[in-house]
């Protein structure tokens, strides 16, 4: 009875000549594209790496990952090339019609395949769980504290005083022109996280580090910057998806030095407001209380245009305004969003040079900005808490 020959399988020979050849067809392609090969495959060899460490504790989550990548590396390739050495050295000739030997148990064999796991998954647990207290270590004596409070779509940091106690800012604007966060670098500091409404999750690629932040729950972990990332700035996002405006919710990280923060902090603390009672954080009030009337506008302002803007669901309710060029005129703005908005004119488009900034307030909320007489020409206006918002102004 004749039955269908096995199929070969590709030997180990084939498969490096078809591996050799598609790296050669990528770096021609390389070539041909202007790239210079070099930066090319540095590019991807640290791909397989996260990105360098701005913080110490970051640093030791590097060093952990680096052990884990180079055993995963040699378990790789010791189990590739002993596959390779198996289709090479046992595949089938011509001529090999009967099978082999079978060769049934090996003590020795299932012995190393079981020990040699254990001792592997040993070692990375205890050096996974020095890091992680390593990383998780708070100092007795943090040089500050800063609260990072989220809700959607919104961070704010509120920075204490030096004996951690009392807000001192609050830093509504979470990244741009004037926002973000700023640290000061070789010291050690508290960050405190706190949601108001669902889980989202603190995230900046390059302390390698991620937190959630769970509602009800005060979360505290301890930085320290290196000191020579000062004046370097990070980008900082959400990691949990929160909601329809989960892409809103970013922020920066600002590493100064401490003569520089000190600067910062003092200027910052000189132009905001006075923080809310009790150290609450603004508009911590239920959504959906009414909102409190705004203050008339003053008779002797000059203004004989008021606008209204209203902002709901982290939008402008309108896209184009226009106004009598030459004449101060006023913005009657309701901010209808349990979130810090304000309306901010800028010459040209929302992008360009800022000519009127109005204070950002927290809703449910009214506000009337007095703006100043514009130019003829075209303006953009922007909340500078969410980029996203923006309309354009045309002074005629």
């Amino acid at each position: 009875m004749s039955s269908t020959p096995r199929s070969r399988p590709l030997s180990g020979v084939l498969f490096a000549a078809l591996v050799i050849a598609i790296l050669i067809a990528a770096l021609l392609v390389a070539i041909a594209a202007g790239l210079n090969p070099a930066q090319a495959v540095n590019r991807v060899w640290e791909s397989f790496f996260p990105p360098v460490a701005a913080t110490n504790q970051g640093a030791s989550i590097r060093e952990l990952y680096d052990i884990v990548f180079i055993i995963a590396a040699v378990i790789f390739f010791v189990v590739e090339g002993l596959i390779l050495w198996t289709v090479l050295r046992y595949r089938r000739r011509p001529g090999d019609d009967e099978l082999p030997p079978q060769t049934h148990g090996n003590a020795l064999a299932e012995a190393l395949w079981t020990i040699i796991p254990t001792i592997i998954v040993a070692f990375l647990f205890v050096i996974s769980w020095q890091t992680l207290n390593s990383v998780e270590a708070l100092s007795a004596s943090p040089e500050l504290k800063v609260r990072a409070y989220a809700a959607q779509f919104q961070w704010q940091f509120d920075y204490y005083d030096e004996r951690g106690e009392n807000i001192v800012f609050t830093q509504l604007v979470p990244q741009g022109e004037g926002g973000g966060m700023a640290l000061p670098v070789d010291e050690d500091v508290r960050l405190v996280l706190e949601s108001r409404d669902v889980i989202h999750a603190f995230y900046v690629a390059q302390f390698l580090f991620k937190r959630d932040v769970v509602p009800g729950r005060v979360s505290e972990f301890d930085i320290k910057i290196k000191p020579g990332d000062a004046d370097k700035t990070f980008g900082g996002q959400c990691a949990e998806l929160c909601g329809s405006g989960h892409r809103l919710m970013t922020f920066e990280v600002h590493a100064m030095t401490r003569a520089d923060f000190d600067v910062w902090l003092q200027e910052h603390i000189d132009q905001a407001p006075p923080p809310p009672p009790s150290g609450e954080p603004p508009g911590s009030g239920e959504p959906g209380e009414p909102a409190e009337s705004g203050e008339p506008p003053p008779p002797d302002s000059g203004a004989s245009t008021v606008i209204q803007i209203d902002a709901l669901n982290t939008a402008f309710d309108t896209a184009e305004l226009e106004v009598a060029a030459d004449q101060p005129f006023q913005i009657q703005f309701v901010n209808q969003d349990p979130l810090p908005h304000n309306v901010a004119i800028h010459e040209g488009s929302p992008t360009g040079p800022a000519v009127f900034t109005g204070e950002i307030v927290t809703g449910p909320t009214e506000i009337t900005y007095d703006v100043p007489p514009l130019p003829a020409g075209a303006y953009g206006f922007i909340c500078s808490v969410h980029p996203n918002m923006t309309g354009t102004l045309n002074a005629e």
